[in-house]
């Protein structure tokens, strides 16, 4: 069995947009939501930038009860994927809850309460011991990832395959490649899938402080994250969530569901080679490239947008311009790529399923959305990062990347379902 598995549902919740209308207005406008930080006091840190969320739970829906169990990253999810399911139109009721399934995304879970709860037992810190006695009783629900989709599980009565997918900086890409891959093989008729993260905390910012990962350009938020620009520094860090409903195509189109695209192919691979560090001639995103376009049977010259992962580090940014070379041949120069990290920041794990919200939009708006502040060329990142504007140009195909610690680099080609095999 080899199901076609179309998007028919979005929800987001972004830096800068509570929505997914918000969200693209913010892209199309080349407009950036990166700021001082002021969840916490950023001063002693070397990075002290972020792209943070303006997230209200009680406006959202969100019952106190639920506030109080869920960390802000379930919050976030959630309430992303209600909005999923009401813009899909989909009658849930109708949908046996064995054929329905979750598949969640995030790189660091829970990290706000956990961090949280520390300094509570802890006094901020002050106290080696630490009495069980303050524990939050929902401190089980905050060390267990897997309650996260769980609680969207829970929300739709969604009792088929349920999954937590945790690979990095490519989790928003893979939780909704292995959601897919649940629809075609039939475990499953419908799968809300995505990704959230909310790694805006003490000690994530500490983390990326030591090795030196993200930007330094504190006195100039609003144009820190630079992707594929000379003067660039480090990454944004970053927050967000978004939520997909999936379905099997025939049955969107029998209900009469707006289809925002088909997901032709998805592909993911190991570098196999270091924590963080990346081989220049990009071989393993170039490797899982060429596997996506073939699943999907789209030849190079067919796509008509990338949505890069563009992270604003040289190395990142050198590694996937060479894997852009190396997949897509000549046809690397002709096509417009750009990365939305430098308006939204790095969500970490959440930020492989914005990037398909955006190619989404790009789909249904035929317009790339601009790589923000790139304004000094760099001569190793010499292809078209469609600069500072967006640009109206026909998008009916998109191949959207990943890249993450640990060696992951995965892809996924975006098509009109009425398109012809190339």
């Amino acid at each position: 069995m080899n199901r076609r598995v179309v998007i028919t549902g979005m929800g987001v919740r972004a830096p800068g947009s509570p929505g997914k209308a918000a969200f693209w207005d913010l892209l199309s406008s080349g407009r950036t939501a990166t700021r001082r930080i002021s969840f916490f006091d950023p001063s002693p840190y070397r990075s002290q930038v972020a792209a943070e969320v303006d997230f209200d739970a009680a406006a959202e829906g969100l019952t106190p009860r639920e506030v109080r169990r869920m960390d802000r990253a379930t919050q976030l999810a959630v309430v992303a994927a209600r909005e999923a399911v009401a813009d899909s139109g989909i009658n849930l009721d109708a949908v046996s809850p064995y054929r329905m399934g979750v598949s969640l995304g995030s790189a660091v879970a829970a990290a706000t309460s956990l961090e949280q709860e520390y300094l509570v037992l802890s006094d901020s810190g002050s106290n080696w011991l630490m009495s069980p006695d303050h524990l939050s009783p929902h401190m089980f629900d905050h060390m267990i990832p897997s309650i996260m989709p769980a609680e969207i599980a829970w929300a739709f009565g969604a009792e088929g395959p349920v999954t937590m997918v945790s690979d990095g900086c490519t989790s928003g890409l893979d939780s909704v490649g292995h959601a897919v891959s649940l629809i075609r093989e039939g475990s499953a008729d419908v799968m809300i899938a995505g990704a959230t993260d909310t790694p805006i905390t003490p000690i994530v910012v500490a983390c990326f402080d030591a090795i030196k990962a993200t930007t330094t350009y504190n006195d100039d938020p609003a144009h820190a994250s630079k992707p594929f620009d000379g003067t660039r520094n480090g990454f944004v860090l970053a927050e967000g969530a978004a939520v997909f409903v999936l379905e099997e195509l025939t049955a969107a189109r029998r209900r009469g569901a707006h289809v925002y695209a088909e997901v032709g192919g998805f592909a993911t691979r190991c570098n196999a080679y270091h924590m963080t560090g990346l081989k220049a001639d990009g071989r393993e995103m170039a490797e899982a490239i060429r596997a996506a376009l073939d699943q999907a049977q789209v030849h190079p010259s067919v796509v008509d947008y990338i949505n890069a992962h563009g992270s604003g580090t040289k190395q990142n940014d050198r590694h996937e311009t060479a894997a852009f070379k190396r997949s897509l041949g000549e046809y690397a120069y002709k096509t417009p790529i750009s990365s939305i990290k430098s308006m939204v920041g790095h969500s970490l794990g959440a930020v492989g399923s914005i990037e398909i919200a955006a190619s989404l939009l790009a789909m249904e708006h035929h317009t790339v959305p601009p790589t923000a502040n790139l304004h000094v060329s760099d001569p190793q990142c010499d292809l078209d990062y469609v600069p500072n504007a967006a640009r109206e140009h026909r998008t009916d195909t998109v191949l959207t990347v990943g890249s993450g610690f640990g060696g992951f680099q995965s892809a996924m080609v975006l098509t009109q379902p009425d398109r012809e095999a190339a």
